[in-house]
């Protein structure tokens, strides 16, 4: 079973709001709704994030920044405030990310942490703090295990060819699920797990045999019966929302893509739930 070892992180996690810490943090006491877009990369990056950023907070977006340009104009469709970096020196204390109601991990890849910022995200998250991580940020950090525990105790292992297949909407009640169909044709790299995730709520999974054989490349012999997508928990006093769904181009841009307008309103209504807008998490 790929559940059978569930491992400690010693905090407290899982879908029990007891978990959550609701403390007096500069993002309750103001009047804004903030997110963080950080999108640093190691070894491999996505071809939807484009040409790395510059220096700073809020550098310039070329025309091929597609991804972080994308959630940056979702956001500000719903009165979010969006800053963007993928400056280290942006998350080096806890002050800086408590301006934030949320911090979206976008297609992070390998290490994109020292020492600084994993303190300053532990402490974000044990204030009560917002975090979501779409697609290749589960193939982050794969030797912190508190971040793996954020993830809900998954990482990426491989995938197989991107191709066509049918997601099913798990949890309808969830706000980033419910405008979404019971069922929804999506074309995504569909990524194998090793950890699984465990104590999560599972919100959205690839339909069985939709997608055909989910091995990968790597010899992982896939998940045939039971393949979450998406999945929400409770993380040290902070919310966490993950989706391994987002590699095509077209989820961001204009190009055609069965499933697109589902992927983000799931997306941005996984934003909404952390940063308090919508209620997370929901049974």
């Amino acid at each position: 079973r790929d559940d059978d070892k569930v491992a400690d992180y010693g905090v407290c996690r899982g879908t029990d709001p007891s978990c959550y810490h609701t403390w007096d943090t500069v993002f309750r006491r103001d009047t804004v709704q903030r997110i963080l877009v950080y999108s640093r990369t190691g070894v491999s990056r996505h071809a939807h994030l484009g040409p790395l950023l510059g220096p700073g907070l809020n550098p310039p977006l070329g025309e091929g920044n597609v991804a972080q340009r994308a959630i940056v104009r979702w956001a500000a469709e719903r009165d979010i405030t969006a800053d963007w970096t993928e400056d280290l020196g942006q998350l080096d204390s806890p002050g800086k990310l408590l301006r934030y109601d949320g911090v979206v991990f976008l297609s992070t890849s390998r290490d994109i942490l020292d020492d600084a910022a994993q303190t300053s995200l532990t402490q974000y998250l044990r204030a009560g703090g917002g975090f979501v991580s779409i697609h290749n940020t589960l193939g982050s950090e794969y030797n912190w295990p508190y971040f793996q525990g954020l993830l809900g105790g998954a990482h990426f292992y491989d995938h197989g060819p991107h191709r066509d297949g049918v997601v099913q909407t798990v949890n309808s009640r969830d706000a980033s699920t419910r405008a979404l169909p019971r069922e929804w044709a999506y074309k995504e790299e569909f990524y194998n797990l090793e950890p699984f995730p465990t104590k999560v709520r599972v919100l959205a999974a690839l339909k069985p045999g939709t997608a055909g054989d989910t091995r990968g490349f790597n010899g992982h012999p896939g998940h045939p019966r039971h393949h979450p997508v998406s999945w929400c928990q409770y993380y040290d006093g902070g919310r966490s929302w993950v989706t391994s769904l987002g590699h095509d181009v077209a989820n961001y841009t204009d190009g055609p893509l069965p499933g697109k307008e589902s992927f983000k309103e799931h997306v941005m209504g996984g934003i909404r739930s952390v940063i308090g807008a919508e209620p997370f998490c929901r049974r």
